[in-house]
């Protein structure tokens, strides 16, 4: 082949690789094992640059991994249920399950173009009932561990997606699905009990240390918001009520001039009985409801309330404080009750101000007076005023004795709390795993049997153009017998969220074909926890929050062994061209198709490679496409001139220095020196750019050989040992032109069956150090030492320099610096 033929190479490889099964692997105690997983897609139809990106960055690492010895598992499914695929199946008038595995056709036609050496016998769609029968056994089992529950609660509900959200799902008051503005309703809801291991969530982020982002570390931190604080119970005046706040900030309770409900808030209705008010109170409350939380609490939004009517009592002031529904307080925060101290919080002075209400200074900073009237809340440390016995504390102390003081009163507690809530699952769709119960009149909510599951979600169904789910009103889903007493009953025809799916996937991978239990437990041993794991960091809360709860609620249950999912995680950029996101809104949308077609795989993937670090945004650059296409012309070009003198031996060959020629050694040092960057480029950075890079300075040194190098008798060795070290150092990255030359050189196996190689250091020795010299810190020239010369060697070298001479001429020398491997400085008066 006289030309570099892209398309046809990459067929031919990827035909190669797939006959010989070279990337399907099982569990071996014997061999050290490496899970590389990139977070699957979803089925949308077609791939798109970011998908691109993501899944060539996994299969560096991955073809890496493998020629470093390691038992490699990199597999691939699909995340494929969810509102997208009903929504276009509605609007194409199809199915969403026919809509679902007809993408799921193209996207893995698509893949399997770009070469990536993934484990296919493991593929899995998570709207298939062999993989979501588990996800129901695992409900079932969380049912009788008390980590399921059904309740009523305010949701977060979307009118054009007609379901509910998870808060993580509500961006600016909007869906993120379809950017509808969200409404908050009441429904009954399943909930998974993801608070039960708010601490452990927390605490064992300490565990993942350098192996996750520290910023993605700090976003779940912030997410579970734990808080140590005290609980407070405020009587309700003329009632035998009380009301219960969380504060953080105990020493400012002298300071609570009034209290603050939430609109949601259960004793809001109590309070108002008979009150004048009542009606206002109740429209300001329906008002809020209306209202998207996210918007209520926002710094920017004003300050909204109502009185109550009512009064509670001030537990160490006896005072009566007025009792207010304010729009900032949320149900789902604390107790929905807050305790206002406007001296010592903004949002409490902003509301106080604008109520005429009472702000009380009690905590003033140490050394300054109490201001007679304060501009603004402070919030920071100092000591106690107008505070009765606890004056003079500073306000650590005070937290701590004013809590203890409350609990002998029995009015107060130590308490922690989190701003993590209980994760909703219920979506009221139809493309979902269904939800394992029964309502029965007689026995009320009742689980599915096991022996029972999967219950399977009905294909013969017609989607609605509302949205609605037809499954309230699919009769031979809908009507069944409960498993208890036998009497009719209806099934759930909520299903759950798809978050669900995406928890576990990972686990399933190491035993995708089991249908006798959800995991093979000697395969589960081998291959959890997953080493690097690579997504978005759009997904730094949801997926990754609920994926450490499911793995952890699932080894209590005796399925998993470890306590973190991945061990390793790395957060791609975007794709970004002219400087935005790539979306069809945009008009600025790079198909990946396209690139396929007229330039082939390998340069699709050296660019996205090449052109910024993973963790940066890539922003696409048409020129720098070309530019990549071009480059591996020119490798093809360099074999060519080389071909007539190459040897099919080995990167790195076994060479003595002492047998070659100062060109030889130059070039041998050039080869292992580009090895030992790529290899700690590749196994401790992921930072291809620079391994690209540092190959690009080895083809130039190997460009520029002369043929009185070749025809040295270690010259042909020297040289095809460099070329080999070339495809080996490139191959993860553009593995099809790669396995090519190796082929063309005259190597009988697969590139991808070698084993990375080691450099030799004794290759990396210098025998001569370019020094620069300066005199009196100004450059004058720059001279060649022997790597081998002490300091004293290297001052005389420097001042017999003719450049050096005739600066120092007639002056004195002070002094000689010499600066190892780098500089001398001469200091003359």
């Amino acid at each position: 082949m006289s030309q570099y033929h892209a398309e046809r190479i990459e067929q031919k490889w990827q035909e190669i690789w797939e006959r010989e099964k070279l990337f399907t692997v099982q569990a071996d105690p014997n061999q050290k094992k490496y899970y590389v997983l990139e977070m699957f897609p979803y089925p949308s139809g077609r791939i798109h640059m970011g998908h691109v990106r993501v899944y060539t960055i996994g299969d560096v690492i991955a073809r890496f991994k493998r020629m470093r010895g390691y038992n490699v598992l990199h597999p691939m499914g699909w995340d494929a249920f969810g509102l997208p695929a009903e929504n276009a199946a509605i609007k194409n008038n199809t199915h969403p399950a026919k809509w679902t595995y007809a993408n799921i056709d193209e996207m893995r036609s698509q893949l399997k173009r770009l070469g990536y050496s993934l484990d296919w016998e493991r593929e899995l769609a998570t709207c298939d009932s062999s993989y979501y029968r588990w996800e129901q056994l695992f409900f079932l089992k969380f049912w009788d561990q008390g980590l399921v529950y059904r309740k009523k609660a305010p949701v977060n509900w979307c009118p054009d997606c007609q379901t509910v959200l998870a808060n993580e799902q509500v961006e600016d008051g909007e869906c993120w699905r379809c950017g509808s503005q969200v409404e908050n309703k009441e429904l009954a809801q399943w909930f998974l009990r993801i608070t039960a291991y708010a601490d452990e969530l927390l605490d064992d982020l300490q565990t993942l240390g350098q192996g996750w982002p520290e910023r993605v570390r700090t976003m779940q931190e912030n997410w579970i918001g734990r808080s140590l604080g005290a609980e407070i119970d405020f009587s309700v005046q003329n009632s035998k009520q009380h009301i219960r706040v969380f504060t953080t900030r105990p020493d400012t309770l002298f300071g609570a001039t009034f209290m603050s409900l939430a609109p949601e808030h259960p004793m809001v209705d109590e309070l108002i009985q008979n009150k004048p008010q009542a009606g206002e109170v109740q429209d300001f409350v329906r008002r809020m409801l209306a209202t998207d939380r996210n918007i209520r609490t926002a710094e920017d939004t004003e300050k909204e309330g109502i009185f109550t009517g009512a009064f509670c009592i001030n537990p160490v002031t006896q005072e009566p404080i007025p009792i207010y529904v304010a729009n900032f307080v949320l149900m789902e925060y604390g107790t929905g009750a807050v305790m206002a101290v406007p001296a010592h919080d903004q949002r409490d002075f902003e509301f106080a101000r604008k109520y005429g209400l009472e702000v009380r200074e009690v905590i003033k900073p140490k050394d300054h007076e109490a201001q007679a009237e304060l501009e603004a809340a402070y919030a920071g440390p100092g000591e106690l005023i107008q505070s009765g016995e606890f004056t003079g504390l500073d306000h650590e102390t005070a937290k701590a004795k004013i809590t203890e003081h409350l609990a002998q009163k029995g009015l107060g507690q130590k308490a922690v709390n989190y701003r993590l809530r209980d994760w909703n699952i219920s979506r009221q769709r139809y493309w979902g795993a269904p939800i394992p119960v029964v309502y029965c009149a007689k026995c009320g909510v009742v689980p599915v049997r096991e022996e029972d599951l999967p219950v399977v979600l009905p294909m013969n169904v017609q989607t609605r153009p509302d949205g609605r789910s037809p499954l309230p009103d699919t009769e031979e889903f809908v009507q069944t017998r409960c498993p208890e007493c036998n009497a009719p009953a209806r099934r759930e025809t909520d299903t759950m969220d798809t978050f669900v799916e995406s928890s576990w996937y990972f686990a399933r991978y190491t035993s995708a074909k089991v249908d006798t239990a959800p995991f093979d437990p000697r395969e589960l041993s081998y291959w959890m926890p997953v080493d690097q794991y690579i997504g978005g960091i759009e997904h730094a809360i949801l997926h990754l929050l609920y994926a450490r709860f499911f793995t952890k609620a699932l080894r209590d249950l005796g399925y998993l062994e470890h306590n973190e999912p991945f061990a390793h995680l790395l957060t791609q950029g975007m794709v970004l061209k002219d400087g935005a996101k790539m979306s069809k809104s945009k008009g600025n949308i790079v198909d990946p198709n396209e690139m396929l077609a007229r330039f082939g795989a390998d340069t699709t993937r050296l660019f996205t490679l090449f052109a910024s670090p993973p963790e940066k945004d890539l922003d696409w650059n048409d020129q720098g496409v070309e530019g990549a296409h071009r480059f591996l012309h020119r490798l093809w070009r360099l074999y060519e001139q080389l071909s007539p003198v190459l040897l099919p031996i080995g990167p790195c060959a076994v060479l003595e220095n002492k047998e070659l020629s100062k060109a030889d050694r130059d070039l041998r040092r050039k080869e292992h020196e580009t090895l030992l960057k790529v290899s700690r480029d590749l196994e401790q950075e992921f930072q291809f750019n620079t391994c690209i890079a540092a190959v690009m300075e080895l083809i130039n040194a190997l460009s520029a050989v002369q043929a009185d190098l070749v025809q040295t008798v270690s010259g042909p060795r020297v040289v095809s040992s460099a070329w080999s070290t070339i495809l080996i150092c490139l191959y993860p990255m553009v593995p099809h032109i790669c396995e090519e030359l190796w082929e063309l050189t005259g190597h009988d196996e697969c590139l991808a069956l070698w084993s990375w190689p080691e450099h030799d250091p004794d290759a990396l020795h210098k025998e001569e150090m370019l020094i620069v010299v300066q005199v009196n810190g100004k450059l004058r020239d720059k001279i060649f030492v022997p790597s081998t010369a002490e300091q004293e060697e290297i001052k005389t070298l420097a001042l017999n320099n003719e450049k050096v001479k005739k600066h120092v001429q007639g002056k004195e020398v002070k002094k000689v610096v010499v600066v190892p491997e780098k500089l001398v400085n001469v200091v003359v008066a």
